[in-house]
């Protein structure tokens, strides 16, 4: 198998449109090639249907990679080249109520052309603003409430079965709505582009320091906004309308109370955790919605895009926090 796939992408921007000031206006990419899908997904079900050994070989052939990624994630052994590693690979995805969720996530995701189309436009313009990243071949996997999102060498894939809509019945027994918000096809694209982002430039801060944490998550976000600009703030957050709202009208005393707390600098890896939780965070007020402070980092950097003449490149190698809130002069 090819460890890097090449996909040729049409670009149609100019450096400037990368810099801070130009990113309100910032057109959507419609021009971009479609990133092709593997769909390790189907294959990997063709054999749990069918227990047939020439499947098994065929996939060791063709998918190695995500074999090796999927084992350790998932069923705990190192090498697909281990003894009983597809019994027990087989065993895992027979489970009735799990084989199930794997027939209705085939079915719902039987057609990417949207998906694939809206990759392409995501990555190009990612590759346009960023272009020492190279671009992953991307696969489709499910894991039964497992691993929602793998990384490899050149290698990105999510798992279907978690993006089924806040409908879907199985959900009801294992998740709160606000989680289910999550979990719908319209978050496929931007859960893409952000498990890689995060893979190509991980978070380099003290785990512990909430103004960190905030500014980091804040850069995902403001960026995978700006490459996905027809994503609304709630999907992109996973807020309902009424929760959006009370964020943009709470903001100063949200931003106050932070301060007040003295929670920016504390290095308590409880209270910063509370902050990107995705139940709400009921700390701070009985109204105040969950991941608060990705929604108050992305804030942070949004002014700092708009106050500094700076792109997109220079923000993500830019990991003095404190130097990037100076430079926002943030006072909501």
């Amino acid at each position: 198998m090819k460890s890097k796939v090449l996909y040729i992408i049409l670009l149609s921007l100019h450096l400037l449109s990368c810099q801070g000031k130009q990113n309100s206006t910032q057109p959507a990419i419609t021009s971009a090639e479609p990133i092709q899908i593997n769909r390790f997904d189907k294959v990997l079900f063709q054999f749990i249907e069918s227990n047939d050994p020439t499947v098994s070989t065929q996939i060791s052939q063709n998918y190695p990679q995500m074999l090796e990624i999927l084992g350790k994630g998932i069923l705990n052994m190192q090498s697909s080249q281990e003894q009983g590693f597809f019994e027990k690979l087989l065993n895992y995805y027979t489970e009735p109520t799990l084989k199930g969720l794997y027939a209705d996530a085939i079915q719902q995701y039987e057609n990417l052309s949207q998906i694939e189309q809206d990759l392409g436009n995501g990555f190009a313009w990612l590759k346009a603003c960023l272009p020492n990243m190279p671009i992953p071949a991307v696969y489709m996997h499910v894991s039964g409430f497992n691993q929602n999102v793998l990384v490899g060498d050149s290698l990105l894939s999510i798992s279907i079965d978690k993006y089924l809509g806040t409908d879907y019945p199985l959900y009801q027994n294992f998740f709160y709505d606000y989680q289910r918000r999550l979990m719908t096809p319209l978050q496929v694209v931007s859960d893409y582009l952000t498990g890689w982002l995060m893979s190509e430039y991980p978070f380099e801060g003290k785990e512990n320091v909430l103004l960190d944490r905030m500014i980091y998550e804040g850069k995902i976000k403001f960026i995978i906004q700006q490459a996905l600009p027809e994503l609304s703030v709630e999907t992109l957050m996973g807020y309902t309308e009424s929760e959006v709202q009370w964020c943009k009208n709470n903001e100063a005393p949200l931003w106050r109370a932070i301060v007040e707390r003295k929670h920016l600098y504390t290095p308590d890896q409880m209270v910063t955790s509370k902050y990107f939780d995705q139940a709400p965070c009921t700390f701070l007020s009985s109204d105040t919605p969950g991941n608060i402070g990705t929604w108050m980092g992305w804030q942070i950097i949004k002014q700092y895009m708009e106050k500094n003449n700076t792109t997109i490149e220079a923000l993500m190698q830019n990991n003095d926090s404190q130097s990037i809130l100076t430079a926002s002069h943030y006072k909501p």
